[in-house]
């Protein structure tokens, strides 16, 4: 397991609101730190083979995209066939996130979540019947929880 010292801490730091919008962004965030960007992205690097940063990625607002309608779609689906049609799932390329999760029964019976997003409602409803027809007799039932505002949009914040 690796072991974050003060540099690392620093980067996550610097990092972890966005990497700043500029042609060079880890160039940037070496000048800020007083590092090389070579240090910045092997240390980066490290950390995210270690799982320490899961992912460095674009994260879009939706709203600002003209999305407005984001519908988390879920879907009731045998446990043995689930992995293998939540990867085809989450292979369309209008789903953005795909998980399979556990039911909580009786009120809960839904264990593959798809969130789908369009610029009109009827977008939406299109990308939820794709699903549907890749899903076949394996769609034991679902429902769309469609999101009216964004009420969270980041990850982990480190403070120290």
């Amino acid at each position: 397991m690796m072991t974050l010292d003060e540099t690392d801490l620093a980067i996550i730091r610097a990092t972890q609101a966005g990497l700043p919008l500029t042609p060079e962004p880890y160039q940037c965030v070496a000048e800020q730190l007083g590092l090389t960007t070579e240090v910045v992205m092997t240390r980066m690097t490290a950390m995210q083979e270690q799982g320490i940063i899961r992912r460095i990625g674009a994260v879009p607002n939706h709203y600002k995209l003209g999305y407005h309608f984001n519908g988390m779609t879920v879907w009731n689906i045998p446990d043995d066939v689930i992995d293998k049609l939540g990867e085809k799932v989450g292979q369309l390329e209008f789903v953005s996130h795909c998980y399979h999760r556990p039911r909580h029964l009786p009120e809960w019976p839904y264990n593959l979540f798809a969130m789908v997003h369009g610029k009109t409602r009827e977008d939406v409803d299109q990308q939820i019947q794709q699903i549907a027809r890749v899903l076949g007799d394996a769609n034991l039932g679902c429902d769309v929880l469609y999101s009216t505002k964004i009420l969270k949009k980041t990850g982990f914040r480190s403070r120290s």
